[in-house]
């Protein structure tokens, strides 16, 4: 009895270690993730003043680095993550546990459901805003489609409620969308048909 009380306790401590040992590499890794931010933010700021000076050329440069510490940022943001899972899930065992199968584990499973990539992907896109927005403030990017697409009735400034192509009321639509240039809402299947 006395060696499975020691047993448990030897595991607690064991499993308390690593909590300890993986938050402490996760808060570590915070000021990096912080000087990251501060850095993708200034390079944003060079890119428009940049763009400003008609110096594109050096621009995309600049954004193919961007790009880099983007990346950077991500891993960063994956390894805080990692820690904290491991941290929080580990369970000693029986057996010797196999710490390097257990982060790729937690790597696998987060890189499946990563938020860090959306900041990621908004970070890049917010970026390339602030870049054509030097010269083309209120035009769409390239890419992005001419119309807007009608969520509800409810919409705050909407010119009409019928579609002018097919007199029929908005919220009746198939497929509604907003031209940029009138702001008149129609339907975008019924537009294709003339």
């Amino acid at each position: 009895m006395a060696s499975t009380s020691t047993a448990r306790a030897g595991s607690g401590v064991t499993g308390r270690r690593i909590k300890d040992a993986t938050t402490t590499l996760s808060s570590d890794n915070q000021p990096l993730i912080s000087d990251i931010k501060k850095a993708l933010n200034s390079m944003k700021e060079i890119a428009v003043e940049m763009e400003k000076c008609n110096r594109s050329n050096e621009v995309r440069e600049l954004e193919n680095a961007f790009v880099q510490l983007l990346d950077t940022f991500d891993e960063s943001m994956n390894f805080s993550n990692v820690m904290q899972s491991v941290g929080e899930n580990y369970q000693p065992g029986s057996q010797l546990t196999d710490f390097k199968k257990l982060f790729e584990s937690e790597v696998s499973k987060l890189k499946g459901s990563s938020t860090s990539n959306r900041q990621t992907t908004s970070m890049l896109r917010q970026f390339r805003e602030a870049v054509w927005n030097v010269h083309h403030a209120g035009q769409p990017m390239p890419g992005e489609e001419q119309e807007d697409i009608v969520m509800t009735s409810t919409q705050i400034g909407i010119s009409n409620t019928v579609c002018p192509i097919t007199g029929k009321s908005i919220t009746e639509l198939e497929e509604p969308v907003r031209s940029m240039d009138c702001k008149h809402i129609y339907d975008k299947m019924q537009s294709c048909n003339l």
